[in-house]
């Protein structure tokens, strides 16, 4: 295995987070430590209200924790202001949800060419790389239209491809094929496992599906706001 697959891509230790309601803390998350390194997919795995959605707001640096340290890509995000955490989250991480969230007004491909823009990039090259990304999930022939002219398996495959097109050393998806019939969704999640290995980055996924996970190179659960491997 070469270097770039030992490289520790996203570090979470120690990491704490409560919630208020009334006169009652609710502990969500009690000292979660995790690594993934580059080329690996984990499955998050628990029951509804476990956490799963807050741990990975807080690994995508969308959320803070009330403690611990966050790495992305080696660099130590805890301290970090709010324009270095958005920096980091547009260079460094992908993000897919159970709903796709495209701009509707906008083209298949014109929703992949927007972030790479944002990112830096020049029109053509960006282009070119969300076209690219689109054969790869072949959808070639959608690449022009909306998304109210896709289906939902489409959608999120436009979705996946718009979450990798600056090339993420990261990838955090919560429950991306929730909204989708279980042969679309593995037909969907067949194609991200793929992608998402090809490209050498690391992936914690979110997922309700025991068939899923067992597809990941491993699995961890969240229960009682501990981490325990499956």
């Amino acid at each position: 295995m070469s270097d770039l697959f030992d490289k520790e891509a996203l570090v979470l230790s120690g990491i704490k987070r409560s919630f208020t309601q009334g006169e009652k803390t609710l502990e969500v998350l009690r000292g979660i430590d995790l690594t993934i390194k580059a080329g690996e997919i984990v499955a998050l795995v628990g029951p509804s209200g476990s956490g799963k959605s807050t741990l990975l707001q807080i690994a995508g640096l969308l959320e803070a924790p009330d403690g611990g340290v966050i790495k992305v890509g080696g660099t130590d995000c805890s301290s970090l202001n709010d324009r270095d955490r958005t920096q980091i989250r547009r260079d460094s991480l992908g993000f897919v949800y159970q709903y796709h969230h495209l701009l509707p007004e906008f083209s298949a491909v014109e929703n992949i060419v927007i972030p790479q823009i944002i990112g830096g990039l020049d029109k053509e090259t960006a282009a070119t790389r969300a076209n690219d990304l689109l054969e790869y999930m072949a959808l070639t022939e959608r690449a022009d239209h909306r998304p109210g002219q896709l289906s939902g398996g489409e959608q999120q495959r436009v979705a996946i491809a718009r979450a990798l097109a600056n090339a993420p050393a990261v990838l955090l998806a919560d429950e991306p094929t929730g909204n989708l019939d279980p042969n679309t969704a593995e037909r969907v999640f067949g194609l991200l496992l793929k992608l998402v290995k090809g490209s050498g980055l690391a992936a914690l996924i979110a997922t309700h599906n025991p068939e899923l996970a067992k597809k990941m190179d491993r699995a961890v659960t969240l229960v009682d706001g501990t981490l325990q491997e499956v």
